[in-house]
């Protein structure tokens, strides 16, 4: 895809691509990302956050008004409210997932109408060490399963912590019996979501909810769920620090999530137009 042609649309990873290994946002890439808006880019924030824990210094900002959370399962007009994608768990199959893989060695967390829910204070906790600010609106609870069957919603995504390796089989066997499911490994964690919820098919909802063409959008990341979303832009950009298949499938690959690489993917988009 040339690189000359005009980008109106930036979908953006935001843990280990738009904020550092700190989890901030370095004032260099507000910058350029406010430089982008100016220039009449439309910038989409493209996570696996929950939309409460959306990055503090971004909800500062005017700078987006989509944003893709939940790794693709839901894509909300924030001026309004209302999403306009979502691609979700039943409810009753998250629970009976949950019951299936709880108790001894499983830590939960789950997305549920765009809140960030987590099972017990220690969790919270460590968010809290993690994320910071960013992690203020997540909600501890006593008994998630209880709570997740007493909604009337369907769920964007479930996380399950693993504190032994029993634990893991357990959730690994579990979901063999959910193909409607997928799953992403990372560490002692996993990442659950409906197999229609990707970053991909997010970002094809909103180009055609704002009648933006694939040629027309660039989007950079750095992990194994922004594959999906550099199969559906027609500018790639890979950070330094991002898994070796998406720095191979990258347009280009730009400096490290410590070293401004979404300001460097800015200059070289504005620089071209």
């Amino acid at each position: 895809m040339s690189c000359v042609l005009k980008r109106k649309l930036l979908a953006i990873d935001m843990d280990g691509t738009c904020l550092n290994s700190r989890s901030k946002i370095s004032d260099e890439n507000l910058k350029w990302l406010r430089r982008a808006g100016a220039q009449g880019i439309e910038i989409v924030p493209a996570t696996g956050r929950a939309l409460t824990c959306l990055p503090y210094q971004l909800k500062k900002e005017n700078l987006f008004r989509y944003v893709i959370t939940s790794n693709g399962a839901s894509v909300t007009d924030i001026s309004t409210g209302r999403d306009i994608f979502r691609a979700l768990i039943p409810q009753k199959t998250a629970v009976e997932l949950m019951r299936e893989c709880g108790g001894k060695g499983v830590g939960m967390t789950v997305h549920i109408d765009h809140e960030y829910l987590v099972q017990g204070k220690l969790l919270a906790a460590l968010g809290r060490l993690q994320y910071g600010k960013d992690a203020a609106s997540a909600k501890a609870l006593r008994d998630i399963v209880a709570y997740a069957a007493g909604m009337q919603s369907d769920v964007e995504e479930l996380q399950f912590f693993f504190f032994s390796q029993s634990a893991r089989r357990r959730t690994e066997q579990a979901l063999r019996h959910y193909p409607e499911l997928a799953a992403a490994y990372a560490g002692n964690y996993v990442e659950i979501y409906s197999r229609n919820a990707t970053k991909g098919t997010a970002l094809a909802a909103v180009e055609k909810h704002l009648d933006i063409g694939q040629e027309e959008t660039a989007c950079i990341g750095d992990g194994e769920n922004d594959f999906s979303m550099f199969r559906e832009a027609g500018m790639c950009f890979a950070v330094q620090n991002a898994v070796a298949g998406l720095k191979s499938a990258a347009d280009r690959v730009v400096a490290s999530n410590d070293e401004n690489g979404v300001a460097e993917a800015i200059r070289y988009l504005l620089a071209v137009q």
